[in-house]
């Protein structure tokens, strides 16, 4: 399965989210069925992103996103999450 998170952040905070993504796909990496993970800005909107994530499965997924590490490495990125569904199955 993959997950589409979207964000939203304008002037500093997109640049402390753009920072923090990096130690929160490092906490991602180490739970068990997390297949990878991207990162980008959208081409015509400079203020929107996205977090793509592939996992094994819909467990593996939710497992990860309950861990501790990936709880508080999370928490600068989730703050600017648009609130919509955002795990698809193939």
């Amino acid at each position: 399965m993959f997950a589409v998170t979207r964000l939203r952040a304008t002037g500093q905070d997109a640049d402390g989210l753009v920072a923090a993504v990096g130690p929160l796909l490092e906490a991602l990496g180490a739970m068990p069925g997390f297949l990878g993970g991207e990162f980008g800005r959208a081409a015509d909107d400079p203020d929107l992103f996205a977090l793509v994530t592939r996992w094994e499965g819909v467990g593996a997924y939710r497992r990860g996103l309950s861990a501790a590490a990936v709880k508080i490495a999370g928490a600068p990125v989730w703050v600017h999450a648009v609130d919509e569904p955002g795990a698809y199955l193939p």
